[in-house]
């Protein structure tokens, strides 16, 4: 496995071409995934470096489950492979962008929908029900 860099230079962190992932304390990294063709968002996790070694290498999304605390093949077994179309990485360095294609039914969240941002807060609602959701 590769070991990452890690750059003190904020001008070589912000500016420069090598990757450096700023992994947080836990050796993880925040990586939002989008829809390559319609740029809907998919789903938010989290990677460690095996699992964005793995996703570089392999042109597949890889992830790091918290629940679990294991290695995660996005779709091995649901067949909802995430192919990776772009990777993008933030300014700092401290989180991923995913661009993919889903395969199988096309689906990202365990409970079936096609994006795990299915619920919509209203804003500027009465605080009678602070907590509640709308219908999407």
């Amino acid at each position: 496995m590769t070991a990452y860099p890690v750059l003190s230079d904020k001008h070589a962190l912000e500016e420069g071409t090598v990757l450096a992932p700023r992994f947080d304390a836990g050796g993880l990294v925040t990586c939002v995934t989008t829809d390559a063709a319609s740029g809907e968002l998919l789903m938010v996790a989290h990677m460690n470096a095996e699992a964005l070694q793995r996703s570089v290498e392999t042109g597949e999304a890889w992830y790091w489950s918290r629940s679990r605390q294991e290695l995660w093949h996005k779709g091995a077994t649901s067949g909802q492979i995430q192919t990776i179309v772009e990777m993008r990485v933030d300014c700092d360095q401290d989180a991923i962008w995913l661009k993919v294609k889903v395969a199988g039914d096309g689906g990202c969240c365990h409970t079936g929908r096609h994006s795990c941002f299915y619920r919509v807060k209203p804003l500027r609602e009465a605080a009678a029900a602070p907590l509640a959701f709308a219908a999407e």
